[in-house]
């Protein structure tokens, strides 16, 4: 049994037509309706996801993606369709979501661990290795404000890789931090998947998906266009990207 299933499911947003540009046009327009018009996100996706297995979801930006994952971890509704779960998710989706940045780092794993379902015991053992994980001992009592964005990222993967229950969503995980973090990222989720944990990879990268995912799906226009292996799928995400060539003159 599939331990996560998407059927036909969308997603619409309500989008303004029409700008409002200047004070002015707020103050004259305030008590109007507004024209919008619906923009379709995910359009009718299904699929299904094997106990242990570790999908890639590839596509361009503004294709999908991120709604998808969000639907699938909980944070949206979809308007059509529905998705089935039998596991608890644990999503690395928006990097910064549940920081306090007046804390410091500890302070932060404790808030980020505890909004990710780890117990008080759980994370006070774990508080050391998430330090070098993320390479920050020596910034372990700096409050967040002061942290660089890729500090912060660093961070907040190393918490989630030992929050992670029995699903794990991660997107672009693999393009955080420098060549050293990345490894350590990679080793840790071949731990995961050879403990048997499922994993959903969100990525640009055609080699992370090639070399970890067996299956991955291709989203264009909020549709899954192409359901294959992670080398298919790859393949089909670059020739997405290639410009198509210009015809010869007099042609």
């Amino acid at each position: 049994m599939a331990i996560i299933e998407a059927h036909g499911i969308s997603k619409h947003f309500r989008i303004p037509s029409v700008r409002r540009d200047t004070f002015r046009e707020h103050v004259l327009d305030f008590f109007r309706s507004r024209p919008s018009e619906m923009l379709t996100v995910v359009d009718s996706v299904s699929f299904e996801i094997q106990r242990g297995e570790t999908i890639g979801i590839m596509g361009r930006n503004g294709c999908g993606k991120s709604t998808l994952l969000k639907i699938v971890s909980g944070i949206y509704q979809p308007d059509d369709g529905r998705i089935i779960a039998r596991a608890p998710i644990t999503p690395i989706l928006e990097l910064g979501v549940g920081w306090n940045p007046e804390l410091d780092a500890i302070d932060n794993i404790y808030l980020l661990g505890s909004v990710m379902g780890m117990s008080l015991q759980e994370i006070r053992a774990a508080v050391d290795e998430i330090l070098v994980f993320a390479e920050l001992e020596r910034f372990a009592n700096l409050k967040l404000q002061h942290y660089s964005s890729g500090m912060a990222s660093r961070l907040a993967y190393a918490v989630a890789f030992k929050a992670v229950r029995e699903v794990l969503v991660l997107d672009e995980i693999f393009a955080v931090g420098d060549a050293g973090f990345k490894a350590r990222c990679e080793d840790r989720y071949r731990t995961l998947s050879a403990a048997g944990h499922t994993v959903i990879i969100v990525t640009h990268d055609p080699q992370i998906v090639g070399a970890f995912c067996r299956r991955a799906l291709l989203l264009d226009h909020g549709r899954v266009v192409l359901e294959g292996t992670g080398i298919d799928v790859a393949a089909a995400y670059l020739r997405l990207l290639r410009p198509p060539e210009a015809s010869p003159l007099g042609n």
